[in-house]
């Protein structure tokens, strides 16, 4: 790893972003470019720099793009000329759609993976934009596809912000393939093909790829073989988009891969190969001890790039989530079974961030995609894999699931014994159904009681972060969350170790409106209870529908893809709007609309929880 010191840093520890960079390397060709809807920050949050890594420590040249100018004369698409093996486009670490537009469909006005958060630095899709200027400039070079946006659009979905069905992404890309989830493993697998050489069209058995086929070679359903509705089918049948839906869940989540997927396209189809099993100790250690400056490109020096300020002085425990909540797409892209870092290459890193120049002593986040499932996973792996269930904790905990914390308490016992750590924090979500899941096993139980109360009392800046999401139950039911009687249970936890500690910290809960299932009626219920537990909601959104999620599918079909149960959506912006405003009941340009829809439901009972006193009582 680089020593992480200003005065010791050359341009020549990043990866090159101009030929002047690749030259200052003796390069006079690259094997690889990388074409990134982000700025370019050199640290193992960023996939760009991940991506790169991973190659050039596999022994490839390879220079990166980030965020090249589309509009003007495409000299950024030109300028590293000819790549000896291919291009790499990637829309950067969100979905362009979900960057660019907010949950009404308005534009936003900033950007936090672009230098000075300006808005504008990429094109909507830029997947699709990025590719066919590299088809138009090099027709026969060969051009991969990956990164979030790609990777959720994979075969057919739902686009929110066109409201439309759209086809796989690589039916409206040039792209020769598409490399989706977690892509280290076979990227590197593809450049060594292609610098054995094999031909990009020849290679259709790469796991984690997906290419364009004839339809032709779709075979018989099988144990190995599952054939999607057809795009034509989907668009004419809502329901059998969500039909599908299920079965690319099953096999995103399952433990060594699953099935091969096929969706037909007229006379073309979409291969989709199974995932690769989640990384092992060593395989991810290798990842993340790759040689990153942890810093932005010198190109944006003086300029504030707000995702890498989030995220400067954390540290990634591990990798995959099991939750398998219906909004959310980590498991589609990273899967369910959790790949852990060993203590060893976590206090590594711990220890170059305390190199880091203007490190004060914080580590601000040991976390995760969910802060608590680090060295968690089956006891007996031969359930999981069989299994298809997909979450390990809804409708509750799977009984082969070890939740066992030790291992946690053990990463912030021996991160905080370094020197120069004054404190370590909890940033990410941390999920306290399974923190709190009682195993009957005392040693276990003992250990998870004993998280909770260490996280309260020596991990929290402040604020600790937690999602219960909602609190009537039929609706946390289509969510895969638990009860929230579980979140008043929490709430006494945190109040108590609070008191005993003589500490004043926030819960900061999480809410959504407009999910599948709910109703007005369930957000007005959701702001009198909140309100009783005296909370002023700040971290709210309005449902967002995604590519890939379970809530986004019934959004569009109107039916559950694993039960075919109707179930009410809120869809049209008046509806939505109708629910958001009870997020805000204290805000007094509020309360005469609440109050109005409130009678019109039926419900003065809430009126008066809401709103105690004579002047609302009888108007």
């Amino acid at each position: 790893m680089p020593q992480i010191n200003d005065n010791t840093y050359k341009l020549t520890d990043w990866l090159p972003t101009s030929v002047k960079e690749a030259k200052a390397r003796g390069w006079e060709d690259v094997d690889i470019v990388l074409f990134s809807g982000d700025a370019y920050v050199d640290h193992p949050s960023f996939a760009a720099a991940v991506i790169g890594r991973s190659l050039e420590a596999a022994g490839f040249k390879v220079a990166i793009v980030p965020q090249p100018n589309w509009q003007d004369d495409l000299r950024d698409f030109r300028k590293f000329g000819r790549p000896r093996l291919f291009f790499g486009v990637s829309a950067g670490a969100m979905d362009s759609m979900v960057n660019h537009y907010t949950a009404n469909r308005r534009r936003r006005s900033d950007d936090a993976y672009t230098a000075g958060g300006r808005h504008g630095a990429r094109p909507d899709y830029p997947t699709i934009v990025y590719s066919k200027i590299l088809r138009d400039l090099w027709p026969d070079v060969p051009i991969v596809a990956g990164g979030i946006e790609a990777s959720l659009r994979r075969l057919s979905h739902y686009d929110y912000w066109e409201d439309r069905l759209r086809p796989s992404i690589l039916l409206d890309t040039p792209a020769d393939m598409l490399l989706y989830g977690m892509g280290e493993r076979t990227v590197v697998e593809l450049a060594r093909r292609l610098d054995a050489g094999e031909k990009i069209k020849d290679i259709s058995d790469l796991p984690q790829s997906v290419i364009l086929t004839s339809a032709s070679q779709i075979p018989e359903a099988d144990a190995d073989n599952i054939v999607l509705n057809s795009w034509e089918d989907c668009r004419r049948d809502r329901r059998l988009q969500s039909a599908n839906f299920k079965h690319i869940e099953q096999q995103s989540n399952r433990m060594n891969g699953g099935a091969t997927l096929w969706q037909q396209y007229g006379g073309r189809a979409v291969k989709v190969n199974p995932m690769l099993p989640a990384m092992q100790p060593g395989e991810i250690d290798s990842a993340f001890d790759l040689p990153f400056t942890r810093m932005p490109h010198p190109r944006y020096k003086g300029k504030r790039i707000p995702a890498y300020e989030m995220i400067r002085h954390s540290v990634n425990l591990h990798r995959g989530c099991f939750g398998g909540c219906a909004f959310c797409t980590i498991s589609a892209h990273q899967g369910k079974f959790i790949s852990s870092r060993s203590k060893e290459s976590i206090l590594r890193e711990v220890r170059q961030v305390t190199r880091m120049p203007d490190f004060k002593g914080y580590i601000s986040d040991l976390g995760g995609p969910s802060a608590n499932m680090y060295a968690m996973g089956g006891r007996d792996r031969s359930i999981c894999a069989r299994c298809l269930r997909p979450s390990c904790l809804h409708p509750k905990p799977c009984p082969n699931l070890n939740t066992d914390h030790r291992p946690l308490l053990d990463i912030y016992h021996a991160v905080d014994a370094i020197p120069e750590v004054k404190k370590s924090f909890v940033g990410s979500g941390v999920r306290y159904d399974l923190s709190m899941h009682h195993t009957g096993i005392k040693e276990i139980d003992e250990a998870n009681r004993k998280y909770n109360e260490e996280l309260i009392a020596a991990h929290v800046s402040g604020r600790l972060k937690v999602a219960p999401e909602h609190t009537a139950d039929r609706v946390l039911e289509i969510m895969r969350k638990p009860s929230f009687q579980l979140f008043h249970d929490f709430k006494r936890i945190f109040d108590r170790v609070n008191r005993e500690a003589g500490l004043r910290q926030q819960l900061i809960p999480y809410f959504i409106s407009s999910h599948p299932g709910c109703r007005e009626v369930d957000m007005a219920e959701l702001a009198v209870e909140t309100k009783d537990l005296d909370f002023h909601l700040e971290q709210v959104q309005d449902f967002t529908p995604t590519p890939m999620t379970v809530a986004t599918e019934i959004y569009y079909s109107g039916v559950h893809p694993y039960t075919g149960e109707k179930i009410y959506t809120a869809t049209r912006p008046e509806e939505k709007l109708a629910q958001r405003k009870y997020f805000f009941w204290y805000d007094s340009t509020y309360r005469a609309d609440i109050t109005s829809s409130l009678r019109r439901l039926h419900r003065p009972d809430l009126i008066r929880r809401l709103y105690p006193g004579p002047s609302y009582r009888n108007k």
